[in-house]
C-alpha cells in the first residue's frame, strides 16, 4: 500500500486547491474572531473583573462594526473559492504522511535493530489524548482559546516529556494506599541553580543510599536535549536507559553539594522510606499558576512533581564513570511499587499512576480533535522533534465519501517513531447532529517495530478514532464500535502477507486508542459498556460492565474549572486528582437521572471516580503464538493541563518472546 505524503495526486490540483482556500480563508477568519470576541473564557472573565474601565468592551464596540464589514466585503470571494474547492474533494487524499526529513536526526531505522538485541522481548510506549484544537470561536465553548498558540505549547510539552531519559523510583510504602506515591516535590525547589541541588541532594543523603548498576545511555531527537548534551560524545542511537538506583533507607551513600551530573536509566528504590523522605527533604515551593517557563509541563520545566526534574551525583565509589554522561538533566518518573500497595484488587500485575508528565521513551501517539488545520500545522512540526513519522490531515471534505457535508476532517493525528508500512481511514456514515459535519472515522495503521533473527517482520496494528459526542446517542455508537471492529479486520486481512506455514510477518501487539465518548460507570451508557468489542480487546482499567478499577480516574475535566490556581498547573493538577475530593471538584462525573454531568463543588457521595471517556485497549487475539503481551504501566498525564479539557492516557505493554526470538 502506498502512503499518500501529499493531499492531491499532482502538482496543479494542489496550487488550485490553495488558490480556493485562500479565497475563502479572509472569510473564514473574520467569522471566527468575530463569534470568538462574544465567547469569552473564564479566565478571560477574571482578567476582565479586574479592569475598571472597561477597556475590553470599548474594544468590542470597536472592532466589532469593522469586522462585519470586512466579512461581507469577503463573502464574494469566498463563494468563488468555494465553488472551486468543494468539487477539488473528490480527488483529495484522506491522509498526509509526513516523515522527517532531517535524516541526522532520524532513527527510526535504528529502532529496529532492537527487538534482536532484545533477547526476551520489548516494551512498547503508546499515548492518547483528545487536545481540543477547533476553530478559536468553537473551541471557546469548551472553555479554551488561541487555538494556534496552544497546538504549539502541546507539541512541545509532549515531545519534552517524551523525549526525557526514562527513570523510575519505586518505594515500597504498605502505608500508604492513594492511587499514586506521595509528591516528591519536596525534593527540588521549583528554580533551578546550586541552592536547589544542595537542597536535593541534603535531602537525599540523609534519607537514602544509592547504588549504580548500569550503562550506556539513551538518545532523543528533542532540540533541548541536544543542546543540554553540548560537547558531549553523542550515545548510540535508540539504546535504552538502562541505570538502576536502590533507596535502601541507610545513608552511607554519598552525594556531592556542589556539581551535579546525570546518570542514563532507570531507578528502583526498596524500603520504607517515603515518609522520612518526606520529612526530612526541605520544602522549597513558590506558588505558580501561570502556563510560563518554569512550569514542569513546559519545555523548559525546572519545577518538581512526581516526576521531577532531579540532579544527582552518585558516589564515586559506585558508579563506572565511563557510564556517566556529562551533565543531563533528568526528570525521574517516580511510581509506587504495587506489588506492595494496599489495594481491593490485590491481583494486579502492572504500574499505574497520575504522572505531571507523558511517560519517557514515548513510541505511539494518538490525538484527537486537531480539526484545525493550521493548528494541526503548527503541532506536527513540534511533534517532528521527537517523532519521525506522522499522519495527519485525515479525513475527508465536502460531500465526497460520506453521506452530509463536511466542512472539517476527522481530528486525528498519529505520530511514530516506528516505520509505518500501511494506513487506511474510514469515516462513520452514521453521525448526527453537530457531529455529522465533521468527517469522524477511524484511522488504522500497521507500523514495523523490528525483526527477527530470521528477517521475518515483526509489525503492530493500531487504530485511533473518535466516536459520536452528543449525549444519549447510543445507538449511533454502539453501531460505529460494530463499524471500527469490521474495518479493522479487513485492514489487517489486506495488509497482511503472512501465510500460516511460511510466516513472513510475526504480530505483536494491536492496540485500540480514542475518545469513544462513553463511560464504564454511566447508567445511559450500559450499552456500549457491554458491547462485543470489549470480548476481544481488554481494558486496563476495567473490571467490567459498570465498574472500573478503584485507581482508574476519570479523563473528562470539568470546563468550568480549567484556570483555577488549584489546577492550572500540571503539578496542581496532578495533586488535586490524586484526593477523591478533588476529583469531585474538577472531574465531570457519571451522569445518572438525579444529578447533572457537572458535580464542580459537590461533596455528595459519587459513582466511580469520574468519567473516563478516552481508552487505551489491546487484545491477545490475532498475535504470533508463542508471545505474551501483558501490561507494564498505564498512566492518566496532566501535562496538558491548561490547554484541554481532557486528560491524556499512556499505556505500556510488554511483548515478552520467551528464551529465544522465534
Amino acid at each position: 500500500m502506498v502512503l499518500y505524503t501529499s493531499p492531491f495526486p499532482n502538482s496543479f490540483l494542489s496550487v488550485l486547491h490553495s488558490f480556493s482556500w485562500g479565497l475563502i480563508f479572509p472569510c473564514y477568519w473574520l467569522a471566527d474572531r468575530l463569534v470568538a470576541s462574544f465567547v469569552p473564557t473564564t479566565y478571560e472573565k477574571r482578567q476582565r473583573a479586574d479592569d475598571p474601565c472597561y477597556f475590553h468592551a470599548l474594544c468590542i464596540i470597536i472592532t466589532t462594526p469593522i469586522y462585519l464589514a470586512l466579512l461581507v466585503a469577503s463573502l464574494p470571494f469566498a463563494l468563488i473559492g468555494f465553488l472551486l474547492w468543494s468539487p477539488l474533494q473528490s480527488a483529495r487524499r484522506p491522509y498526509i504522511y509526513s516523515r522527517l526529513k532531517d535524516k541526522n536526526h532520524a532513527n527510526g531505522a535504528t529502532l529496529l535493530t532492537e527487538w534482536k538485541a532484545a533477547g526476551n522481548g520489548k516494551s512498547f510506549c503508546f499515548g492518547s489524548a483528545n487536545v481540543c484544537l477547533l476553530p478559536d470561536s468553537l473551541a471557546r465553548f469548551n472553555n479554551v482559546f488561541n487555538t494556534q498558540a496552544r497546538a504549539k505549547e502541546i507539541g512541545r510539552r509532549i515531545r519534552n516529556g517524551a523525549s526525557r531519559p526514562q527513570i523510575k523510583i519505586y518505594i515500597d510504602s504498605p502505608t500508604n494506599t492513594s492511587i499514586s506515591a506521595a509528591s516528591f516535590s519536596s525534593l527540588v525547589s521549583p528554580q533551578g541553580g546550586d541552592n536547589t541541588n544542595r537542597t536535593v541532594n541534603a535531602g537525599i543523603k540523609r534519607t537514602t543510599s544509592m547504588e549504580y548498576k548500569g550503562d550506556n545511555c539513551g538518545s532523543n531527537n528533542s532540540e533541548d536535549s541536544r543542546e543540554d548534551k553540548g560537547g558531549a560524545g553523542e550515545p548510540n542511537e535508540g539504546e535504552e536507559n538502562t541505570c538502576i538506583v536502590r533507596i535502601n533507607g541507610e545513608d552511607n551513600g554519598h552525594m556531592s553539594d556542589t556539581e551535579t551530573d546525570a546518570v542514563n536509566g532507570q531507578a528502583h528504590a526498596s524500603g520504607p522510606a517515603e515518609p522520612s523522605l518526606e520529612g526530612d527533604a526541605e520544602i522549597s515551593k513558590t506558588p505558580n499558576h501561570k502556563q510560563k517557563e518554569g512550569d514542569s509541563g513546559s519545555l523548559d520545566s525546572y519545577s518538581a512533581s512526581r516526576e521531577s526534574l532531579v540532579k544527582v551525583r552518585v558516589g564515586d565509589g559506585t558508579v563506572d564513570q565511563s557510564t556517566v554522561n556529562n551533565k543531563l538533566l533528568y526528570k525521574a518518573s517516580i511510581m509506587k511499587k504495587t506489588s506492595v500497595r494496599k489495594k481491593k484488587h490485590t491481583d494486579e500485575t502492572f504500574d499505574h499512576e497520575i504522572s505531571a508528565f507523558f511517560p519517557a521513551n514515548l513510541d505511539f501517539l494518538c490525538l484527537q480533535e486537531v480539526f484545525d488545520k493550521r493548528a494541526a500545522e503548527k503541532l506536527k512540526e513540534q511533534l517532528h522533534h521527537y517523532f519521525e513519522y506522522i499522519v495527519y490531515d485525515v479525513g475527508v471534505y465536502s460531500c465526497h465519501g460520506c453521506c452530509s457535508f463536511k466542512f472539517v476532517n476527522s481530528g486525528l493525528l498519529f505520530a511514530s517513531r516506528y516505520p509505518v508500512m500501511d494506513a487506511a481511514y474510514h469515516c462513520y456514515p452514521n453521525g448526527r447532529g453537530t457531529d455529522s459535519l465533521a468527517s469522524k472515522g477511524a484511522l488504522f495503521l500497521k507500523v514495523q517495530v523490528g525483526s527477527t533473527p530470521q528477517d521475518q517482520r515483526i509489525v503492530g496494528y493500531i487504530s485511533c478514532t473518535h466516536l459520536q459526542a452528543i449525549a444519549g446517542d447510543t445507538t449511533v455508537r454502539c453501531e460505529q464500535l460494530d463499524m471500527l471492529q469490521d474495518w479493522l479486520s479487513e485492514f489487517r486481512k489486506s495488509t497482511s502477507s503472512s501465510s500460516t506455514a511460511n510466516p513472513e510477518e510475526l504480530v505483536a501487539f494491536d492496540v485500540i486508542c480514542g475518545d469513544l465518548n462513553f463511560d464504564n460507570c454511566s447508567s445511559e451508557d450500559k450499552l456500549e459498556q457491554q458491547h462485543s468489542l470489549f470480548t476481544h480487546y481488554k481494558d486496563p482499567c476495567r473490571i467490567g460492565p459498570g465498574e472500573d478499577k478503584p485507581w482508574a480516574i476519570g479523563t473528562l475535566l470539568d470546563p468550568e474549572g480549567l484556570y483555577d490556581e488549584e489546577v492550572c498547573t500540571p503539578d496542581n493538577l496532578q495533586k488535586v486528582l490524586e484526593s477523591e475530593e478533588g476529583r469531585k471538584g474538577y472531574l465531570v462525573y457519571p451522569t445518572s437521572k438525579n444529578h447533572s454531568s457537572s458535580q464542580k463543588g459537590r461533596k455528595a457521595s459519587l459513582k466511580g471516580n469520574g468519567r473516563r471517556i478516552d481508552y487505551m485497549l489491546y487484545t491477545e487475539e490475532g498475535l504470533y503464538l508463542e508471545w505474551k503481551v501483558e501490561v507494564e504501566e498505564f498512566s492518566f498525564i496532566t501535562q496538558l493541563a491548561g490547554l484541554t479539557d481532557h486528560l491524556p492516557v499512556a499505556m505500556r505493554l510488554m511483548v515478552s518472546t520467551g528464551e529465544d526470538d522465534p
